[in-house]
């Protein structure tokens, strides 16, 4: 979706076979159409920028309370030393250059039926329409004992930044010998393979920085994890004997905590560490729940073939917010380029609509890379198509890194990992 406003409405005019869209009402009235995009992270910013470079005509606003963004993706290396977090930043400035209207605030509510958002700072905006990107929210409360004020003990570290630097903190200052836990939560959560990354860089700072008899533990909810074959294979070869897995069916689901204490307790045993890495079970951001976005399970469901808002009308749900397809079905992962994806098929969705063409046909896109040493990388890639309007994994297209593979080539991944990096970073906010 890289192109030009004309070349595009060239592509999806010539799809004489989909019906044609036609153009809001308010947006033929003022010439031009009003999109608001709530949450500044890799979905919402893509969305905004490429809307913006589709249609330059229409009226752009990009709503994030924060002045920098801090990336989720590679902030497992500023827990090992091999990142510092000012490199994982990116600000809004090419945003406002590209003529999008930057405002650092939060939204306080949504009204789907007058099509307005209101800020936190008492604004009403107006809106043809409205890209939903608000990220996650933890459900603290599935945890008895956490709490957002419990995470300053029991970090979580699932939003990157104070609590990336926190937890580093708490790995730095445990002694050789001392015991780390991470706590993963029952799927759908952001970053699949986050957890199981993350150890291997916890595992990495022991290894390097005096703590060589220390261990990590993983208690985990799940009893299956994504690329975890890859995984288990680098941690025996980089870290012998230091990571320890426990799925949940072996007593692995953490249903209460004593954070004060650096307790945790499964079903059948108790468990002290010197850090405790909580990560509590995810949900859509509040603000999707709050516009009433959210089923049962706290995520918002989608349309395959414009990311459209199966609830309310010209509200786009995208990224981590999401879900896409039905569980047990094959589920889109909650990742940064999954997110820039579908912020590209919202984006064309809504200049098709508000240009009166056709919408383009979808393709749906997943790159995952996992870190385990700076020298060892692993990978999958996922590919959707939209076929009678269900999401569908194409398993022929997608990838993951061979369990043979050589150690150049696992040291290349770890490179491709960077350039990888770099790249979205780029297309979301340079």
């Amino acid at each position: 979706m890289t192109i030009n406003r004309r070349n595009f409405i060239k592509a999806v005019a010539a799809a004489g076979s989909a019906s044609l869209l036609t153009i809001p009402t308010s947006a033929r009235a003022d010439g031009k159409g009003k999109v608001i995009v709530i949450g500044g992270g890799f979905g919402g910013a893509t969305a905004a920028k490429y809307i913006k470079m589709m249609d330059p005509a229409i009226d752009v606003t990009l709503i994030e309370p924060n002045q920098t963004y801090t990336s989720c993706p590679l902030s497992n290396e500023v827990l090992s030393g091999h990142r510092d977090i000012s490199t994982l930043q990116a600000g809004y400035a090419a945003a406002a250059k590209r003529g999008i209207n930057v405002m650092h605030d939060h939204v306080a509510r949504v009204d789907p039926a007058k099509k307005t958002v209101t800020t936190g700072a008492g604004q009403t905006l107006g809106y043809d329409a409205l890209v939903m990107a608000p990220g996650i929210a933890f459900d603290y409360e599935a945890i008895s004992g956490y709490s957002k004020e419990a995470s300053k003990l029991m970090p979580h570290a699932y939003k990157a930044g104070e609590q990336t630097l926190l937890l580093k903190a708490q790995l730095e200052a445990m002694p050789d010998g001392g015991l780390f836990i991470i706590s993963v939560p029952t799927k759908p959560f952001r970053c699949p393979p986050g957890p199981y990354e993350r150890a291997a860089q916890v595992a990495s700072y022991m290894k390097h920085h005096g703590k060589s008899k220390a261990k990590v533990q993983i208690l985990d909810a799940n009893d299956s994890f994504s690329k975890k074959g890859l995984f288990e294979q680098g941690w025996k070869a980089l870290y012998p004997g230091m990571i320890e897995w426990v799925s949940g069916a072996d007593d692995g689901k953490v249903e209460r905590v004593d954070a004060a204490g650096r307790m945790c307790f499964t079903g059948l045993n108790d468990h002290k560490a010197d850090v405790i890495n909580l990560i509590p079970p995810h949900r859509a951001g509040q603000i999707a729940q709050q516009t009433g976005l959210t089923n049962a399970q706290g995520w918002c469901e989608v349309a395959p073939m414009t990311m459209e808002s199966t609830v309310h009308k010209d509200i786009y749900p995208i990224g981590d917010c999401c879900i896409a397809g039905e569980l047990p079905v094959y589920d889109m992962p909650k990742s940064a380029h999954m997110a820039i994806t579908q912020a590209k098929v919202a984006a064309g969705a809504i200049v098709a609509r508000m240009n009166g063409v056709a919408n383009p046909q979808p393709w749906y896109v997943n790159t995952c890379f996992s870190t385990l040493a700076p020298d060892y990388g692993i990978s999958v890639v996922h590919v959707y198509r939209v076929t009678d309007n269900q999401f569908v994994y194409v398993k022929e297209a997608g990838g993951i890194s061979p369990i043979d593979a050589p150690p150049l080539q696992r040291k290349l991944e770890a490179e491709y990992c960077v350039g990888w990096f770099n790249n979205v970073m780029a297309d979301a906010f340079a």
